[in-house]
């Protein structure tokens, strides 16, 4: 039986950075310091006018493929989980496989809200393990921004819009380990989007009613999600053959920062075997495990032989966790600025801002790079 093994991956991110403060000023009663204390987030990144979940997608596709110096042509399923498509129909892993110029793939999307990357991921896994196909892409991409009341501060401080895509190739070497998936629709009330389905169909009584926005019981999701994603771990591990001492790294749904602790001391896993990057982009549903992903593999967090758990929470109510045997080599040169952007945390914005005034020729790359 051949193994599914991560062959490239890639992000992307919208330019437009909203901060706390840009929040506050837009009306939301609320502070600076109670949006960080309460979630862990500093910032996050929201769709420019004319930008749509499928822009980000194709950009975290085509850094996934170039990293895996795979063409396009090549490929032989295109799946984007996502609860934030471009259209209802046709599905936006279409839009995708058309624009990047993958002519003989498949294409579909899933829809599983933010545990939506784990599940693609365990569907791609099986399709290589049953020799279906030898390649697939895997993307996480969504804009829960479209669906945010911005004067509702239990949902918009939450989130951010985002993308990270994973190719995986058939292999003969271990990769994917296991998965774990798990769901309990009693509980969809808790987080929802009641309208835009056919129960409620999008209308002016609907968007009166405020239908079209997202609505969250933020103490019961925040119970769960802490419990569920702990348990998830534990089963794919325990599928795996590994044990918790095994695991290098965790890299955990990047919801908010007291429910990352919550998982990780439910697995006995110190802080430094676990990846945030919550406070940069905020909770960006299907992307947040493989945008973190990549931001590990930059910063020389993974490397060949490790295992890394994921594992994820999210509306449905559904929940999902994988255990990932990292084979590739990684000659990825670890960005030296980004480093300093976490050493820094909330004072970074200040030390760019300096390099700026002073003119130095690190401005255009930072720029580039960070907004």
């Amino acid at each position: 039986m051949p193994y599914a093994q991560v062959a490239g991956w890639g992000m992307a991110v919208p330019s437009r950075v909203v901060t706390n403060n840009d929040l506050v000023e837009m009306g939301l009663e609320t502070s600076e310091e109670w949006i960080e204390t309460r979630t862990g987030i500093r910032q996050r990144r929201l769709l420019a006018p004319g930008e749509a979940t499928s822009d980000l997608a194709v950009t975290a596709a085509q850094r996934a493929l170039e990293v895996a110096n795979v063409h396009p042509a090549d490929l032989d399923l295109i799946i984007v989980a996502t609860c934030t498509p471009d259209h209802p129909v046709p599905a936006t892993a279409s839009l995708v496989q058309d624009r990047i110029g993958a002519g003989r793939a498949g294409a579909t999307d899933l829809n599983a809200a933010c545990s939506g990357f784990v599940y693609a991921l365990s569907l791609a896994a099986g399709q290589i393990e049953s020799a279906r196909v030898r390649q697939v892409l895997v993307i996480g991409a969504d804009a829960v921004s479209i669906y945010l009341d911005w004067q509702d501060r239990e949902t918009c401080i939450l989130f951010g819009d985002g993308a990270g895509a994973l190719l995986l190739q058939s292999s003969e070497e271990p990769g994917i380990l296991s998965t774990s998936l798990g769901s309990d629709g009693s509980g969809a009330s808790l987080l929802m989007v009641s309208a835009g389905g056919s129960r409620f169909p999008t209308n002016g009584d609907a968007l009166r009613n405020g239908d079209n926005h997202l609505v969250m019981d933020g103490r019961q999701i925040f119970r769960l999600a802490a419990q569920m994603m702990g348990k998830a771990a534990e089963k794919a591990i325990e599928a795996s053959g590994l044990t918790t001492e095994d695991v290098n790294l965790l890299i955990p749904h990047q919801a908010n920062g007291r429910i990352i602790e919550a998982a990780a001391k439910k697995l006995g896993l110190p802080p430094e075997k676990v990846f945030a990057n919550l406070a940069e982009y905020g909770n960006t549903t299907a992307a947040s495990i493989p945008i973190a992903l990549c931001e590990a593999i930059e910063e020389g967090r993974v490397k060949p032989g490790d295992n890394i758990v994921l594992t994820s929470f999210g509306a449905g109510l559904s929940w999902g966790s994988a255990v990932i045997r990292w084979g590739l080599p990684l000659p990825v040169e670890v960005s030296s600025w980004r480093r300093w952007r976490r050493r820094l945390g909330g004072r970074w914005s200040a030390f760019r801002s300096s390099l700026r005034k002073r003119g130095r020729r690190v401005r255009s790359f930072m720029d580039r790079k960070y907004n």
